[in-house]
């Protein structure tokens, strides 16, 4: 595995800037490689078997991608925004996984690494670089399954939703009333459309 320094200058570099997040993040996705087995996830050894969930859409969630190599386009990196600083990190060939977790009370003990420095992102963004695992995170040996429909490969299905025409991809379909729909016609999207295609009463009624 790379050392520290240079996965926190990659991942700088990679996000626009270092910051505490950056470097918790590193230290976190770092932490989860080693515990499901995996010292060099770039390589072609275990690029294709290394699967992580991040649950924050903050900046270690670039520091985590930088480091694993994971990335969503990829299917290998999956954001399940629960707004905690933490990760899920699945070996793919052993099995094996780990959520870490980072520790709130880290913040504070920032001031015992760093106490001369009065901004408090300098100082944690320092800390962070030199506190041990376990005072930085909780570990915990988790099982995670993958639907098939999740795995990196091609899609698994592909249908047309009857409202708006749009393909569909990967079993993320509703089936309401015997119609099957996109998610936004089902059950409303992020957007509001200008105009909207004309939905069959039964169906939005469910």
């Amino acid at each position: 595995m790379k050392t520290l320094k240079e996965h926190l200058a990659e991942s700088a570099a990679f996000h626009g800037e270092g910051c505490p997040g950056q470097t918790l993040g590193v230290r976190l996705a770092r932490a989860g490689l080693k515990r499901i087995g995996i010292d060099d996830p770039l390589s072609d050894r275990w690029r294709k078997q290394l699967m992580v969930y991040v649950e924050i859409d903050r900046c270690a969630a670039d520091a985590v991608m930088s480091v694993t190599g994971c990335r969503v386009g990829k299917r290998t990196l999956k954001i399940v925004d629960h707004g905690i600083m933490a990760a899920g990190f699945l070996n793919l060939e052993t099995g094996k996984a780990v959520r870490v977790v980072a520790r709130e009370q880290a913040r504070e003990l920032a001031f015992k690494y760093a106490p001369g420095i009065q901004d408090k992102y300098e100082r944690q963004q320092q800390a962070y670089e030199v506190m041990t695992d376990d005072e930085l995170f909780e570990f915990e040996d988790v099982s995670i399954e993958v639907p098939r429909q999740d795995m990196p490969g091609s899609p698994v299905s592909r249908v047309e939703c009857s409202n708006c025409g749009n393909a569909v991809q990967d079993r993320r379909e509703v089936r309401r009333s015997g119609v099957t729909l996109c998610k936004p016609c089902a059950e409303g999207g992020y957007f509001t459309r200008i105009y909207s295609p004309d939905v069959e009463a039964e169906v939005t009624s469910g």
